[in-house]
């Protein structure tokens, strides 16, 4: 949707029951402590004075496992939104919650305070790395509460993690398989990351974790994001978003960090759709080796690749050599012929 506009309210760890041995919610939101109704007042004012009239406006609480909280503290943040909502300076509500926080009286009571999304911190179906990260529920969970939550006329967002322990690049398929089954209307993708104070840290520090390099971690990203894409299934994030603390030497420990890993994964979408052009034309074996890409300025990047990737990985393998010229369109246009990027 175009002119959406999110206002983030972190309740770090708030109604978890266990915690993951990924998981530091504070160390990746910051927020150290419980806000107060004046302090989310606040955020909401300062970011609604930053906001164009006639956006579309949702609060999303994030961080936490929003429907495991006492109801009672749920009813508490439900009522500063639905204030807004009132007022008609928002929209609509986000929660994130997890699998086993789901059911009929749950959906309900969301309804009564105008929710009309809700992403499940899914991370992986597969149970053995369900299991060895400590989520505390099983693959089938996943399923009956997204179909609950879809049945009842929500949104369902659904986010996975890449290179969890026991992790392969089989299983990241499975899960994103099992996704698209589920029909969410989104996803998101996150690598893992290892977070200072969590149990993966201790995992890696006594040798029995090993992170996964951005490549391969990147690769197993673009796969499920083509993979989604063909399924008209949205993926609205890649990877986590670099902060003060989130950033290697921060509190990231290790793992495939990169403040622009979502771009990588798109370069290398670009890079299969070029190549695929090329081996369909036979580019490589004739005279001309310049190969003239025409597009909108903000896909250059993505063209050409981190740190010129696309462009040496196509002279080194094709001698062909990538020349882009700004156009009015966001496709790739080589010879005239609109190229797809995820077929």
């Amino acid at each position: 949707m175009k002119n959406k506009k999110t206002i983030p309210i972190f309740v770090p760890h708030r109604g978890c029951p266990n915690d993951c041995i990924f998981c530091n919610q504070k160390k990746i939101t910051g927020v150290q402590g419980e806000q107060t109704k004046e302090e989310i007042i606040a955020i909401i004012e300062t970011a609604l004075e930053t906001i164009d009239e006639g956006c579309f406006v949702e609060i999303a609480f994030f961080g936490g496992s929003f429907t495991a909280i006492p109801q009672e503290n749920q009813k508490e943040l439900l009522e500063i939104a639905k204030m807004y909502i009132e007022a008609g300076r928002v929209h609509t509500i986000r929660i994130s919650t997890r699998p086993d926080s789901i059911s009929l009286e749950i959906l309900g009571f969301l309804k009564k305070y105008n929710v009309s999304i809700i992403e499940l911190g899914v991370q992986s179906m597969d149970e053995d790395v369900l299991l060895t990260a400590n989520r505390g529920h099983k693959a089938s969970c996943v399923a009956e509460s997204a179909k609950l939550i879809k049945e009842n006329g929500f949104k369902l967002g659904l986010q996975m993690m890449i290179g969890l322990p026991q992790d392969s690049e089989d299983k990241i398929s499975h899960t994103v398989d099992s996704f698209v089954k589920l029909k969410p209307d989104f996803v998101r993708i996150y690598p893992v990351l290892v977070i200072r104070e969590t149990e993966l840290e201790l995992m890696l520090n006594k040798g029995l974790y090993k992170p996964w390099e951005i490549e391969r971690a990147a690769q197993a990203a673009k796969n499920a994001y083509k993979i989604f894409t063909e399924n008209n299934i949205e993926v609205i994030r890649i990877g986590l978003q670099a902060s003060d603390t989130i950033d290697m030497g921060a509190d990231v420990v290790a793992g495939p960090f990169h403040p622009a890993f979502g771009e990588i994964v798109l370069s290398l979408l670009y890079r299969d759709a070029i190549e695929a052009y090329i081996l369909k034309n036979d580019l490589a074996s004739k005279p001309s080796r310049a190969l003239e890409i025409k597009t909108a300025k903000k896909n250059f990047s993505k063209i050409t690749g981190n740190k010129k990737s696309n462009k040496i990985y196509f002279m080194e393998k094709y001698g062909i050599s990538i020349v882009i010229t700004e156009q009015s369109t966001e496709a790739l246009i080589i010879n005239e012929e609109e190229i797809k990027l995820y077929s």
